[in-house]
């Protein structure tokens, strides 16, 4: 009820706050064998964790996971998992101005409405901060996902303001502090965040995400379809105001006889559906991408009101992301995996006999 937890079969309970002692979670239906530690979780969390490069929040976490159970000598033994961030760099003094007065397009508002009262310091539960354990998760997601069945989940910015990024390179990803997989835009995306830092202004971003040797037959026809499962997922990270499967809102401008994926012995002709019809994957491509606002947090000054009511002017200082979308990347990844884990288990405990009639096809042809 609380909406804490994620997931039916395969779930993830997380808790903590942005200035608390720690933040963690619990993974609930886990199968046993496979081999993870927290070196191999670390690897995903040290892409999400600030203070990596100028052009992000320059609050110092190192992030480190530690896992609390359900490994036993480096296997998972079926047991829930336990998982623990400790916080070391909370600076709570820079928001001692704001925990009487509402930051415009921030969760305050909300927060105060809902349970009459907020933690101000980082937003408390609303802060991003939180998504490093279902990073910390989906890295446990994507690695059974990758050894047992060969589903590569991977994403990349493809838009930052208005500068677009192609998707040229994939390998230039990691390579990159803007996680782009255009290279030879880097240069350009510097010099638009330095100018961005100037004006004390923030811009938003679009993140693509798929994931690739997919199989046919994840999930439902009606109220649990996967691409409903996948935006909610995505639409549950903070910041993220739009969401498109495939073609996305191209499609309402696209004739039938141009959308349709046509099928051959060969494989399909196209994937303008994202590889859903139906609301259960194709085989093909997962592709989704995902809308980034801008961040509240600048300095300059907005019209706001107090809790008492009264009108005032907010100016926000301390540690914030510029572009917070810079950073999502691995957050797109771990959600989309969580999905897809969690489908594949309700997949197999109902399917795991059937036979389909016909051979599978290629994704593409």
């Amino acid at each position: 009820m609380a909406g804490n937890t994620f997931g039916h079969l395969f779930s993830v309970t997380s808790f903590g706050e942005s200035h608390g002692p720690a933040i963690g979670g619990v993974i609930d239906g886990c199968p046993p064998g496979l081999a993870i530690d927290e070196a191999m979780l670390q690897r995903e969390l040290d892409r999400r964790r600030p203070g990596t490069s100028r052009h992000v929040t320059q609050r110092k976490e190192p992030d480190t996971v530690e896992i609390l159970s359900g490994v036993f000598e480096g296997r998972t033994t079926g047991t829930p998992i336990g998982l623990l961030i400790r916080n070391q760099d909370q600076r709570s003094r820079d928001y001692d101005k704001i925990k009487s007065v509402y930051r415009p397009n921030h969760a305050d508002y909300a927060y105060d409405q809902k349970y009459g009262f907020r933690d101000y310091r980082g937003g408390g539960r609303s802060s991003a901060r939180e998504t490093a354990v279902r990073v910390a998760a989906g890295a446990v997601a994507r690695a059974y996902l990758r050894e047992q069945l060969g589903i590569v989940v991977r994403a990349c910015v493809t838009a930052i303001g208005t500068r677009s990024l192609p998707i040229e390179d994939w390998s230039a990803v990691d390579q990159n502090p803007f996680f782009c997989a255009a290279p030879n835009q880097v240069d350009a995306l510097e010099a638009d965040l330095i100018q961005l830092r100037r004006d004390g202004d923030s811009v938003g971003a679009v993140l693509q995400v798929e994931a690739t040797g997919m199989l046919p037959g994840l999930g439902e026809p009606v109220f649990d379809r996967l691409d409903a499962d996948l935006a909610k997922a995505m639409m549950g990270i903070n910041a993220v105001k739009g969401v498109e499967v495939g073609d996305g809102f191209a499609a309402a401008s696209q004739r039938g006889s141009e959308h349709r994926d046509v099928l051959s012995p060969d494989g399909f002709g196209s994937n303008h559906s994202g590889g859903v019809a139906g609301g259960i994957s194709t085989g093909q491509d997962l592709v989704l991408r995902v809308a980034f606002k801008p961040t509240s947090s600048i300095i300059i000054p907005g019209e706001t009101i107090t809790r008492s009511g009264e009108s005032t002017e907010m100016r926000t200082t301390g540690r914030h992301d510029p572009c917070v979308g810079i950073r999502a990347v691995p957050i797109v990844e771990a959600m989309m995996a969580l999905v897809l884990m969690d489908h594949w288990m309700r997949h197999r405990a109902q399917n795991a006999d059937v036979t389909p009639p016909s051979p599978r096809i290629p994704a593409q042809r």
